[in-house]
């Protein structure tokens, strides 16, 4: 597995990490045991996998404690992400007198007494400020060694300037793949500014890997996604296909466009099973062809840019 340096004071990550939503979690009738998402965490590490990301409501509380007993005495091993404002119970509340309740009890499922990193979960524009409480909470907590680093999550380009011109954060996760392309238009002056990028949705909540079609269903969040966007993105996934090369898997190929970006810290893509782990985290041994990214930049442009699919 190959790293990229992690924080202001660099330390190695995999550049290929673990979004952890899916261990402990539910599909329907379907239920990830914790046996088979302690399998997945462990897998993992043997493979050289680095950086879990995770968050109190993801399996409302399980995935944090899933990767808190297979991470058990491999504390120095890992960088552990989680975030704020979206809760264990399934409610959403960004009280910034909350926030070191909720750390307190993401710690206490995680087994440890500090994060790497700690985000605001994809929070109301109006308390990205450095001045707001939620920053200085988090400052306090930074200087006090509970969190290491802080920052937010965010989907787009205008979010991710808004942080970068009113916090002081050093890590930002951002939706970022081959249909989800503004973002990069801010990666270079987050660099410039030192800023982590996380990369989550790689895979377009599973678009990417070629599995779904416009008459696929679901029974997650993917639940909003109407026939006429279905039918869209299939549309893209064609044009998609017509670009790249053959030699490869979708999957190889969406990972392979976004870890082209120098500017990128990790990618974190979600597994259901062993395969689809092992699946991900080789996607990075090959390099995209210059060529084939920048025809795959410029479908973006002619047919997204500007009429965008909806997440």
């Amino acid at each position: 597995m190959k790293t990229r340096s992690f924080g202001r004071e660099p330390q190695p990550v995999s550049e290929i990490g673990l979004g952890a939503w899916q261990l402990g979690n539910r599909w329907g009738s379907e239920v990830m045991s914790e046996e088979e998402g302690i399998a997945i965490v462990e897998e993992a590490l043997n493979r050289g996998c680095t950086f879990f990301d995770t968050a109190p409501n993801y399996a409302l509380g399980n995935s944090e404690r899933i990767l808190g007993k297979a991470l058990k005495g491999k504390r120095d091993r890992v960088v552990i992400m989680s975030k704020f404002g979206h809760h264990d119970d399934g409610e959403i509340d960004f009280d910034a007198k909350r926030i070191r309740e909720s750390a307190k009890k993401s710690l206490e499922r995680l087994q440890t007494d500090y994060l790497d990193a700690l985000l605001l979960h994809n929070p109301p524009k109006e308390i990205v400020r450095q001045d707001d409480p939620h920053f200085l909470e988090l400052e306090a907590m930074k200087q006090e060694g509970i969190i290491k680093r802080y920052g937010v999550s965010v989907d787009t380009e205008d979010e991710m300037k808004n942080v970068m011109n009113n916090t002081d954060s050093e890590v930002m996760e951002v939706m970022y793949n081959i249909f989800h392309q503004g973002p990069a238009n801010a990666f270079k002056e987050a660099e410039d500014k030192g800023i982590d990028l996380v990369i989550k949705v790689p895979l377009d909540s599973g678009w990417l890997s070629g599995k779904y079609s416009p008459e696929s269903t679901f029974e997650d969040i993917r639940s909003r996604w109407t026939p006429e966007i279905r039918e869209r993105r299939a549309e893209m996934l064609r044009e998609v296909k017509q670009i790249v090369p053959d030699d490869r898997s979708l999957i190889e190929h969406a990972m392979q466009f976004i870890l082209a970006r120098k500017e990128v810290t990790t990618v974190i893509p979600g597994a259901k099973t062993l395969d689809q782990l092992r699946t991900n985290l080789s996607s990075g041994e090959e390099a995209m062809d210059p060529g084939v990214r920048e025809k795959l930049v410029a479908m973006w442009e002619q047919s997204l840019k500007d009429h965008g699919l909806p997440w």
